[in-house]
C-alpha cells in the first residue's frame, strides 16, 4: 500500500523515518521492492537512499543483502562519549545564545511531558524534541549538523533506556536541572547537567543490555 507522506518526502528521509521510529530494526532486511512499493515511489530513489544509508553505516551488508545496522558494545560506548560531549556542548551554547522564547519552550516541553512518565514510547518522541530543541538553541548551525548525525545513529538503538523503572521519572529531573542551567546563563552548569544526563542514559541501557544477555542464557 503507498505511503501518503512519500509525496511530501524523499526516499531516504522515508526510510530514516522508518528506522527511526523502529518500523525497521536493527537486523531487518531491507528490500528495494518492498520499499518501493511501501512508500509508493520508484525503485531508483529507493536504490540510491539505501546506498546513502550504508555509506552512513546505518544499513550494513549481510551477504548480498542491505540489513539495518546495529551497534556492539565498543561501538555503543564510542556513540555514547561523542554524545556526551557534543550535547553538553550544546546546552553551554544554549546558555549563552538562547533567546527567552526558546528558554520558555523548554520549559513548556518540561510540563508537556510529565504527563508522560507513564509511557515510555511517547517519552522517547519527546524526549529527542527536548534535545532537539536545546541543540537548535545553541545557534551554532555545525554543531546541530553534527548532532543529526549522532542521533541518526542513536535510532540503531532498538529500544529506549526509558522503559527502565523510574528511568522517566529521573530523565524529567534531569532535563529540569538542564533548563534551569540555560534559563540562568550558566555554561557550565548547563554543559555538565547535560554530561550527567547523558552518563545516567548509557549506564541506564548498560545494565538494560546485560538483563537481556543474562535472560536469553
Amino acid at each position: 500500500m503507498q505511503d501518503p507522506r512519500a509525496s511530501q518526502k524523499d526516499a531516504y528521509s522515508l526510510i530514516l523515518e522508518a528506522i527511526d521510529n523502529h518500523t525497521y530494526t536493527p537486523g531487518d532486511r531491507l528490500v528495494e521492492s518492498e520499499l518501493a512499493e511501501r512508500f509508493g515511489v520508484s525503485r531508483t530513489p529507493i536504490r540510491e537512499a539505501l546506498q546513502r544509508l550504508e555509506t552512513q553505516s546505518l544499513l550494513t551488508r549481510d551477504g548480498r543483502s542491505l540489513i539495518v545496522a546495529s551497534l556492539d558494545h565498543t561501538q555503543l560506548s564510542e556513540l555514547y562519549v561523542v554524545r556526551g560531549e557534543l550535547e553538553g556542548l550544546a546546552a553551554r551554547l544554549a546558555a549563552r545564545h538562547a533567546a527567552p522564547e526558546e528558554v520558555k519552550v523548554l520549559r513548556d516541553m518540561l510540563e508537556e511531558d510529565r504527563r508522560l512518565v507513564d509511557d515510555p514510547t511517547a517519552l522517547s518522541r519527546a524526549n529527542r524534541r527536548f534535545h532537539n530543541q536545546i541543540h537548535l538553541a545553541s545557534h551554532n548551525r555545525f554543531l546541530v549538523r553534527q548532532l543529526d548525525l549522532v542521533h541518526r545513529s542513536m535510532a540503531l538503538l532498538a529500544t529506549t533506556s526509558l522503559a527502565a523503572e523510574g528511568r522517566s521519572a529521573e530523565t524529567l529531573e534531569e532535563h529540569s536541572a538542564i533548563v534551569a542551567a540555560i534559563e540562568a546563563g550558566d555554561g557550565d552548569a548547563a554543559y555538565q547537567a547535560l554530561r550527567d544526563h547523558i552518563s545516567e542514559a548509557y549506564t541506564t541501557r548498560l545494565k538494560l543490555d546485560a538483563q537481556a544477555v543474562e535472560a536469553a542464557e
